[in-house]
């Protein structure tokens, strides 16, 4: 027996020093030696125990060294190997109905307003609080990372998303990955792939062309792995061309094992595995959540198939293989958590939140210079979505209890997400906000109830601002785009009153405005976090600049989406617009949006002169960049790219820079050459031909372009 040295801190918690550790280090350098030195040494039972976890919440009693969260996986102590206590944390560490009572942590916005930033460093910033966050409360695995696109403008996830393209998402998902993991902790990418729809998710079958689909939503988890790095890939509920994703071999071998040699491990989403050996065979290594299954297939069933079956039983040491390198590379075997909790820096995490809120917020109307605020408006009126109390959240398992706690929290009374969401509100009021930030302003609150009241009111404004929100929740869709409770109704009689009226939509996705022509200004705030108040103040009085950019196209109706109502999950769904996902699609079918991806307005200026493109090898476009202003302000000038076969464009690379007062700089874009290639016949190819470089302020408004050669390469390395 292996002796081990064990202190006991006055926490009465164990901390135990492994000599295994030193021995695994000297059996190989790289993670996947090391690994399969620790997996020599296991017992049989050791290696099924690891590849299986528990649902707390199903524990009654929960034992104690059980944390009361999403999923744990027992380790084996002889051996140094960590037991997995796994949290959802899309947008912090989740605590969503309350689980362990009186854990808060810091909110984040939501994925769509980290995305409308378009900042990688911000990303990353995010993710490395979330990390920290997850390891003072003695969590591991972060169940993070959503990497799917927003195909359906009704998806019930979509806020968890990075939006329509694939560039962005996995650009931005990378960078949140990595952050999480510079705390030594493991992060998934998820849901892969396809989970574009929440309403029967479980049993919908999306349908696409393998080809299409590399180069739209795998392309986007392809670039988050390669930037990320996670040490897990969390497989999908749905099925993909008739196979369910965790048990579809062409996805989990020969996509992510064959062709980009990921070396991590695949765990299932909860209740999301329907056998043992063809899962087990098709590449998943680990059952997560095994109570919500209809059995528990990675226990008895898989020991008696390992004993019958000798793939089995050689897949079985490759699956804890796997997962152990992934608890290596992650950092988490060497640097493990600590079982009692850590101080947090709560301020310091909150100024993270209010920085996301406040680069992902997307002005979207401006017009009379009804914003910034703080120009000649001596009252203003702030109509609807509980204002006076706080900003919305969305729903779900990544539903965080924010420092400051819900000052509102409704339970549903009906729909697939009864269970486990709730709809809430951050404690963050903008009303207060804006109070405490301009004291010479008056500003009054109605709650919107009453349109002719709301109409009365904003009639003696200079100002009036109509909160609207559209909440949204994992599991389940919305069953339409139009604001719901009649609030359509609400601003349309506000704007008949004021024409100075603005409206700020606290949603999940895009929605339709059908009063957008009544109003002077309109700002998405997304889900925008618990300092969301804070933030929309400070841009709505123009103390700091909007920088935000749509990450998704906004429909003008229905009827130009490619599904123009939500698709029935009992019939395969097909997806007809292909690898031409958002803008694409608007582009192919040459009809202009509501407001297009990338689109996004600020209070200053900035001018582009002097651009040059470039084609070859590296397509790239310099130019000149100058803030007109007296006021710093942001530039983002986005790249796209029309190959010679006349699909639609591509967005293949942006650049954000921050601009002083009347600063200029020399600015270069690359075209990121994972974008270039184009899929045939299961091969990656550069067409021949002459391709059009455009840089623009978004999808629809180009400033420069030009016709460029581009090196041709077969086969293309990605």
């Amino acid at each position: 027996m292996r002796k081990r040295v064990c202190l006991l801190i006055l926490t009465s918690a164990w901390f135990c020093a492994f000599p295994g550790r030193t021995l695994a280090k000297a059996a190989g350098n790289s993670p996947a030696a090391r690994a399969a030195a620790i997996v020599a040494r296991m017992t049989h039972a050791e290696k099924l125990s690891y590849v299986h976890g528990y649902f707390p919440p199903y524990q009654k009693p929960l034992p104690t060294w059980m944390a009361n969260a999403a999923g744990h996986v027992p380790g084996i102590p002889r051996l140094g190997v960590p037991a997995l206590r796994e949290s959802d944390a899309s947008l912090g560490v989740a605590n969503n109905v309350e689980q362990r009572p009186g854990d808060t942590a810091t909110a984040l916005p939501s994925t769509l307003a980290l995305a409308a930033s378009f900042d990688p460093g911000l990303a990353r910033a995010a993710g490395a609080m979330i990390g920290s966050e997850a390891r003072a409360k003695t969590f591991n695995v972060l169940l993070g990372g959503g990497v799917n696109l927003t195909r359906d403008a009704w998806g019930g996830r979509n806020f968890e998303y990075f939006g329509e393209d694939p560039l962005l998402s996995g650009v931005m998902a990378g960078a949140a990955v990595t952050g999480v993991q510079s705390n030594h902790i493991i992060s998934t990418v998820k849901h892969f792939a396809l989970n574009a729809q929440e309403t029967g998710r479980d049993v919908l079958d999306a349908r696409l062309d393998r080809d299409a689909m590399h180069e739209s939503d795998l392309l986007a988890f392809r670039i988050a792995i390669e930037e990320g790095r996670p040490g897990s890939v969390m497989c999908a509920y749905n099925k993909i061309n008739g196979t369910y994703a965790c048990e579809n071999s062409w996805l989990l071998e020969d996509v992510l094992r064959t062709e980009w040699r990921y070396p991590g491990f695949v765990m299932s989403d909860w209740g999301a595995v329907h056998s043992t050996n063809q899962a087990v065979l098709a590449g998943l290594e680990q059952e997560s959540g095994q109570e919500l299954d209809a059995q528990i297939y990675f226990g008895e069933p898989l020991a008696a198939a390992v004993v019958g079956d000798r793939a089995i039983r050689q897949r079985l040491d490759e699956m804890v293989t796997r997962i152990v390198t992934a608890v290596i590379s992650s950092g988490l075997y060497d640097d493990p958590v600590p079982l009692i909790t850590q101080p947090i820096d709560v301020p310091a995490h909150a100024d993270v939140a209010q920085r996301v809120a406040e680069a992902g917020m997307v002005l979207l109307k401006n017009e009379r210079g009804v914003l910034p605020l703080a120009g000649a408006a001596r009252h203003v009126v702030l109509i609807g979505g509980r204002a006076d109390i706080g900003v919305l959240s969305g729903g779900g398992s990544s539903q965080v209890r924010s420092v400051g706690g819900i000052p509102v929290e409704l339970p549903l009374t009906e729909g697939a997400a009864m269970s486990f969401a709730r709809v809430s509100w951050h404690a963050s009021s903008p009303l207060r906000a804006l109070q405490a930030a301009a004291p010479s302003v008056r500003f009054t609150f109605l709650d919107g109830r009453d349109p002719a009241a709301a109409a009365a009111a904003a009639r003696k404004a200079d100002v009036a601002i109509v909160f609207a929100t559209q909440w949204r929740t994992e599991a389940q869709d919305v069953p339409s785009l139009l604001l719901p409770d009649k609030q359509d109704a609400l601003i349309e009689a506000v704007a008949a009153a004021n024409p100075n009226s603005v409206v700020v939509l606290e949603t999940g996705g895009a929605v339709l405005m059908p009063w957008l022509h009544r109003v002077a200004g309109v700002v998405e705030a997304w889900y925008p976090g618990q300092r969301g108040g804070e933030a929309l103040a400070r841009l709505l009085l123009g103390q700091i600049d909007f920088s935000g950019h749509l990450p998704l196209t906004f429909p003008s109706s229905v009827d130009q989406l490619p599904r123009a109502m939500p698709a029935d999950p009992k019939q395969p769904i097909v997806y007809r617009e292909g690898a031409n996902v958002g803008y694409r699609w608007f582009a192919e079918q040459g009809m202009t949006p509501l407001f297009a991806f990338g689109y996004g307005l600020s209070y200053g200026r900035v001018a582009y002169r002097q651009v040059h493109f470039t084609g070859g090898a590296r397509p790239r476009v310099g130019m000149t960049v100058r803030n007109l202003g007296e006021q710093a302000t942001i530039a983002l000038p986005q790249l796209y790219l029309i190959g010679p076969e006349r699909a639609p464009p591509r967005l293949v690379g942006w650049m954000r820079t921050k601009l002083s007062p009347h600063e200029e700089r020399r600015i270069t874009v690359m075209a990121d050459r994972r974008l270039i290639p184009r899929r045939h016949g299961g091969r990656w190819t550069v067409m021949p031909g002459s391709y059009r470089l455009i840089v623009g302020n978004d999808a629809d408004d180009a400033f420069a372009s030009l016709n460029v050669r581009l090196a041709n390469s077969n086969n293309a390395k990605r």
